[in-house]
């Protein structure tokens, strides 16, 4: 199926051919559809799917033809946002995909001066990208009205429950005319979530990708058992392997991230950490040096990573492993994105194989073990045992691993566990 099968106008068209999109994803060619005809739509699909431009395209095609198009700039359209970085990331596919339209946007969040942002809103934009902080706070300053929204967009449900902001939701959706086409979109589906697209959403369609098997098929998943102290020696042997030209690095916390990029740059590898501690034009510029591969590693906390959307980038490193399972597939979602290669290796010492066994269970399949490494996992009950002190093993040369046919020199193997 090509996009112009899904009677895309020309405009949206060739801004799609330049920028090198000539077939939708699944969730593209199933929403796309039904965004178009006007209706609500409940759209559930993994991270690095298509979400942004399955309902980006619709959107931009509705605006640009509607009878209703007002030379005054109203605002007609607003999409909700839990993260700078996704807001970001939101606002460039809007100026890609609509660049031959006529059609204005823009794109507010916190963590700035909101200076810029309101002289652009007083001129007038037909679609707003927005975090709900600085949207409720420039709503309160009398800058912006939602009296016109034509249709509205909650994108990453289920990390705007995870990150508190069910409240300011709540208050933007009180802000929102009666009569309006709504489409929510969440990686997952809680009962929570459930409860919530149901008071947004009027006779809904409903999009679900690969329910049933949640990974990206073509990531390539490995674990290594390491006792916790071991886990900075063995990232820096991970890394001794030159074909990692960059590797996104995550950690379940903000202080465990600086943790390690101090320990990166100790050995002189260039990292920068992006986390809600970061000030708004740092992450911006850790971002920016990560995609140009100034900055060989970026290390992130999981709600930072939502917005991290780097083309080819194929390696991802659980540092330490979520105790979330959904978690896990967000996280190594970040590469293997449209069809490229990507690799997931994973950290796991003792106190996390529980959380190891419940990812398993959700991905149902058993990640491959590599366990001829330098730094095995010794201490296997931590919590009943204190710790003994282990003379740091020899160095070993580290190869990145193969499928078991390769003859590579680590040794897959599936650990009894």
């Amino acid at each position: 199926m090509a996009f112009k099968s899904l009677e895309i106008i020309e405009p949206i068209l060739q801004s799609l051919l330049e920028e090198g999109y000539s077939t939708p994803t699944p969730i593209q060619a199933q929403a796309i559809p039904i965004v178009l005809e006007g209706t609500d739509l409940l759209g559930c699909a993994q991270t690095g799917t298509g979400k942004t431009a399955a309902f980006a395209i619709p959107i931009l095609q509705l605006l640009s033809t509607s009878q209703s198009f007002d030379r005054r700039k109203k605002i007609r359209s607003l999409i909700l946002t839990p993260t700078r970085e996704l807001a970001i990331q939101i606002g460039e596919s809007f100026k890609n995909y609509g660049r031959y339209t006529k059609l204005s946007y823009t794109v507010i969040f916190g963590g700035v001066s909101q200076f810029s942002q309101t002289q652009v809103l007083q001129r007038g934009v037909d679609i707003l990208v927005a975090t709900p902080g600085r949207l409720l706070d420039l709503m309160n300053q009398g800058f912006i009205s939602l009296k016109d929204i034509e249709i509205f967009v909650l994108d990453e449900a289920d990390c705007m429950l995870d990150m508190g902001f069910i409240h300011d939701v709540k208050k933007v959706l009180a802000a929102l005319p009666k009569k309006r086409q709504s489409l929510f979109f969440s990686a997952t589906m809680p009962p929570e979530i459930v409860k919530l697209a149901d008071t947004i959403l009027k006779n809904p369609r409903k999009v679900e990708i690969t329910p049933g098997q949640p990974t990206v098929d073509i990531i390539e998943q490995f674990i290594y058992f390491v006792d916790k102290g071991n886990k900075s020696s063995l990232l820096m042997d991970v890394l001794s392997d030159q074909n990692i030209k960059s590797a996104l690095v995550f950690t379940r916390t903000k202080h465990g991230a600086d943790k390690v990029v101090k320990d990166l740059l100790r050995h002189n590898i260039k990292a920068e950490a992006i986390h809600g501690n970061k000030a708004q034009n740092a992450r911006q510029r850790a971002l920016a040096n990560f995609k140009d591969q100034t900055t060989r590693v970026l290390v992130a906390t999981d709600i930072a990573a939502r917005g991290i959307d780097v083309d080819e980038m194929e390696f991802v490193i659980n540092y330490e492993l979520p105790n979330i399972s959904e978690t896990y597939v967000h996280r190594i979602g970040r590469t293997g994105r449209a069809g490229a290669k990507g690799t997931a290796f994973s950290f796991c010492d003792a106190e996390e194989k529980a959380y190891l066994r419940d990812i398993e269970k959700l991905i149902r399949k058993k990640i491959p073990v590599i366990e001829n490494h330098a730094y095995p996992l010794i201490d296997h009950n931590p919590v009943k045992a204190p710790k003994q002190q282990h003379q740091r093993p020899q160095r070993t040369t580290f190869a990145r691993p193969k499928p078991e046919s390769s003859g590579d020199r680590h040794r897959l193997v599936r650990n009894p566990r």
